[in-house]
């Protein structure tokens, strides 16, 4: 692909859905029909409703008759700017597998529970009325043990008071990030795949993206196309690793190439690390440890991966004050502060002996093994993942048309769930092939998936 073709503003990015025509129509029937018929079912979900309609957003109010009450339903409304994200793919997919009874392996959250000692100490510092409000940048305890874990991840000593800045999970670290130090017009670069809410607070922000897609089977960095991306313009770089949806990380090399360009072009580097402690071939490489990268980078992450407490929505940004008040300035206006009790448990979630750190890597790596050899044995081509809980595999084996349509006949046929990996590149065409996996399920659950597989989907190869 050109670059020219994948350079977006947030005005061109105001289009439909990113599925082509066909492709959103077919699946938008399969799940209009998973729905069902129920008028109550479509009047409870209509922000679900609203993102599979293939058509533009009606004008025309809405009647329905439940018994003696008659209802009118305003159109759905929602700022041009975020008119194109709609549902996330999520939602769609998580809806198909309670409709079909499919084992889930798309959404990336645990179906065990977090350590007995942290949700005890939540438990305590509810008890102990720890319950108002919590300063805006996050309680001192917390600050702290974030600055704590740091040093011992990178060896850099930053201040907890100045330049650590608790938030509700990473996504909204990256949202404080973006509107926080992001202007109008900004060059901003991705590389895609990508996780998706970055495009959505970029184009909030009125940012312009521009792509640089990661090709299989390394997923290695184009470092030449790269070059050619940055401009004056260039206000930033964003950076997954490990990365979510394929698993890569980014190597000493690239992270150094990466490095040099920003300094050299003074570009500075958001880098979200929320699977940090989820990597099996290589060690993680924080972009903000690098020789004269900190004063230039923000480094974001979270609870939620490291300790199987997803819904307690605790994240953090890690920058040099010049950064840190722009970020904060956006985050008190987001949401101002975390939820209280939850920090202090985080906080001692965070002084957990590496010897936890080290058992979360062997269970996931037994858990990663029973997936990944499974795959392999019911025929797909099964990528590297290097880190996080996410394996990317090519699909064209089992001969569906695109990622849309493998996904929907593998919930709907063999009943289990996986995700399109189209929804993550800002051309759908770049991930047609592809699909993801999530391990980060108990081993019984994967291998329930596993057997289904071989017993459905194996025969169609």
């Amino acid at each position: 692909m050109q670059m020219s073709q994948c350079i977006w503003t947030s005005h061109e990015m105001l289009g439909p859905f990113r599925f082509g025509p066909s492709i959103q129509r077919n699946f938008s029937k399969s799940i209009r029909r998973s729905a069902g018929d129920s008028r109550s079912r479509a009047t409870s979900y209509p922000s679900f409703m609203a993102a599979i309609s293939t058509g533009s957003t009606q004008h025309a109010a809405v009647s329905t008759e439940d018994d003696s009450t008659t209802k009118t339903h305003q159109p759905l409304q929602v700022a041009k700017r975020l008119e194109k994200f709609k549902t996330t793919i999520f939602t769609q997919m998580s809806m198909l597998a309670i409709k079909h009874g499919a084992i889930n392996l798309g959404q990336g959250f645990p179906n065990f529970d977090g350590p007995e000692f942290v949700k005890e100490a939540a438990i305590q510092a509810i008890k102990d009325g720890k319950n108002q409000y919590a300063r805006g940048y996050g309680v001192p305890d917390l600050n702290s043990a974030v600055a704590s874990r740091f040093k011992k991840d990178t060896g850099l000593e930053v201040d907890p008071e100045k330049e650590v800045t608790v938030t509700s999970g990473c996504t909204e670290a990256i949202a404080a990030t973006m509107l926080g130090l992001i202007n109008n017009s900004d060059e901003v670069i991705l590389f895609a795949p990508f996780y998706d809410s970055y495009e959505a607070t970029l184009s909030m922000a009125g940012a312009k993206i521009k792509c640089i897609t990661l090709r299989p089977p390394d997923f290695s960095v184009p470092i030449d196309e790269l070059k050619s991306a940055i401009s004056k313009n260039t206000r930033a770089i964003l950076i997954n690793t490990p990365h979510n949806p394929t698993g890569k990380m980014f190597t000493r090399e690239e992270l150094n190439v990466i490095a040099s360009l920003c300094i050299e072009n003074d570009v500075l580097v958001f880098t979200d690390e929320v699977y940090d402690k989820l990597s099996f071939e290589m060690d993680h490489i924080s972009m903000a440890s690098l020789p004269g990268m900190y004063e230039r980078t923000v480094t974001m992450n979270s609870l939620g991966k490291t300790f199987s407490l997803t819904g307690w929505k605790i994240g953090w940004a890690i920058a040099p004050p010049h950064l840190t008040w722009g970020l904060r300035q956006a985050h008190s206006f987001l949401t101002f502060a975390t939820c209280t009790p939850m920090q202090y448990a985080a906080a001692a979630a965070l002084r957990a002996p590496e010897s936890y750190y080290e058992e979360l890597k062997r269970d996931y790596g037994a858990k990663k093994a029973i997936l990944v050899e499974g795959l392999k044995a019911v025929g797909f081509k099964v990528f590297p993942s290097s880190g996080t809980y996410f394996v990317v595999v090519d699909h064209t084996p089992f001969g569906l048309k695109d990622d849309i349509a493998f996904c929907e006949y593998l919930i709907k046929e063999i009943g289990v769930v996986a995700i399109p990996t189209s929804v993550f590149y800002l051309n759908p065409e770049d991930g047609k092939n592809l699909v993801r996996f999530t391990f980060c399920k108990d081993e019984g659950t994967l291998r329930s998936a596993v057997k289904r597989m071989k017993e459905k989907l194996l025969l169609r190869n």
